[in-house]
């Protein structure tokens, strides 16, 4: 081996071994968090006693087209755990009988209530009250999308907080009592984000997630592992740090006064919540105001993930498009003193933007340079064996905290379906994870490049966004 190919070598296994290290010391801090987290939970698995302490929050609901399902998860969000919240569901445009079945089941009639216009939004139709629950509320309006949606929601709300649900989401009886629980313990919260579960394989019932189980499709169960090394720990880690930056979408806490100075969500952004998140660390930070950022992973989320590779695909691209244009519309914050601006950003555009097409390249090279004879068998071997394992060791720290803090899958047969998904899934899957991911990269890229882009707002002296 040349020293040209040895050194380039180095570099890449150099990079790789970087990346998953940097997994693994966020699932060390995270680890190191939940020590307390399991430490109290007799605590905090003792019955509710709700102090009168709990700042009210609004679920926000957007739908579109939902008519065979949107009552259920309706009527399943209204026995949510909580001393006081309202469900405020966005009828977005619907073309079938969504506002019909809503109408029906929970008697609405048209409230002329004052509505404060300040996000814009696609033009509102109607604002409709129950009879039946005085905390349901419907907003029919013209199609806008999702971010569009949600920003008409939050011009209707009435509470401080907000909690931002897809129309699919699933729910455990107490996970806006965990979710919000930040905002009741510290003042200076704007933010407060939940774990994602796989609710694949699990029992539901009224909308609610009263079982928990592993799919039955080995394509679940890779994603379940996927999961676990993606969501819960590696972003506990990050609030370790102060610098979470990412957020999912389907259990998401927001103080509403901040999101709305933020100038809401953007309607052009894929990553919607997470590029808010963003901005909110921007305007507070240019502002010099104290917040703090939560994560909490006892807080799920539950959606149901596709089962086919078509499915897994368009999910991927459609993330890895998000974070790449929430990074580059808020690449002010690179540099900017703190965690979020010193540590998350770069190393997000540097190894969870740009590390699938290099991780891909690294294998070419090798493969290329084997072929071409300037690579030994063992030296390949030992490349393949040590991405391999740095991988599998990640996907392994995941199942132990998960063991350690939460035990969703208790049964005796799991935890080894679970360690045999961890090891396929670094065998083929991931890669397959990677070349979609860097496909996502390159749409939004291209996109980029042959389109002309919105214009981003700025954040001016003074700390707010100009329109």
């Amino acid at each position: 081996m040349s020293a040209l190919v040895q050194g380039f070598a180095a570099a890449l296994l150099l990079y790789l071994a970087v990346m998953q290290l940097g997994h693994l010391l966020l699932h060390f801090l995270a680890w190191r968090r939940l020590r307390r987290v399991v430490a109290l939970r007799a605590l905090h698995d003792l019955p509710a006693a709700h102090t009168g302490l709990e700042l009210p929050v609004t679920l926000i609901v957007p739908t579109i087209d939902s008519a065979p399902t949107i009552v259920e998860r309706v009527r399943g969000l209204l026995t949510m755990d909580y001393p006081e919240f309202e469900v405020v569901v966005v009828n977005d445009g619907s073309s079938d009988d969504t506002l019909a079945v809503l109408q029906a089941a929970f008697q609405l009639e048209p409230f002329p209530e004052v509505y404060w216009r300040r996000l814009a939004t696609k033009p509102i139709r109607a604002i409709y009250r129950s009879h039946l629950h005085r905390n349901l509320r419907v907003v029919d309006k013209e199609s806008g999308g999702r971010a569009d949606a949600l920003n008409a929601a939050i011009n209707a709300s009435r509470y401080p907080l907000f909690c931002a649900l897809p129309a699919d989401a699933l729910v455990l009886h107490d996970s806006l009592r965990r979710a919000v629980a930040p905002f009741t313990e510290d003042s200076t919260a704007a933010a407060s984000g939940a774990a994602l579960g796989l609710a694949n394989g699990c029992t539901i019932s009224e909308n609610r997630i009263t079982g928990v189980d592993l799919p039955r499709s080995s394509l679940g169960l890779l994603q379940v592992v996927e999961y676990l090394r993606t969501y819960p720990f590696a972003r506990l880690g990050w609030a370790c740090l102060h610098g979470g930056l990412l957020m999912s979408g389907s259990l998401a806490v927001f103080r509403k006064d901040a999101a709305v100075e933020a100038g809401g969500f953007k309607s052009e952004t894929r990553g919607a919540a997470t590029e808010l998140m963003m901005r909110l660390h921007r305007l507070l930070r240019t502002r010099g105001e104290s917040y703090s950022v939560h994560f909490v992973p006892d807080a799920v989320g539950w959606t149901v993930a596709p089962e086919t590779f078509a499915g897994i695909r368009v999910q991927h691209e459609r993330r890895q498009w998000g974070l790449s244009e929430s990074l580059q519309a808020n690449a002010a914050l690179l540099g900017t003193r703190g965690a979020p601006g010193m540590v998350a950003w770069p190393w997000l555009a540097a190894f969870e933007v740009l590390g699938p097409p290099i991780e891909l390249a690294a294998y070419a090279f090798m493969l290329l340079m084997f072929a071409f004879g300037q690579v030994s068998g063992y030296a390949l071997a030992m490349f393949f064996a040590a991405v391999f394992s740095l991988g599998f060791l990640v996907s392994a720290s995941a199942l132990l905290l998960e063991e350690f803090a939460f035990r969703l899958y208790p049964r005796s047969d799991q935890l080894p379906r679970l360690i045999a998904g961890a090891l396929v899934e670094n065998l083929g899957y991931r890669q397959l994870v990677a070349w979609w991911r860097t496909v996502g990269l390159a749409k939004w890229a291209w996109t980029r490049l042959t389109t002309r882009a919105p214009v981003r707002r700025e954040l001016p002296s003074h700390g707010r966004l100009r329109p």
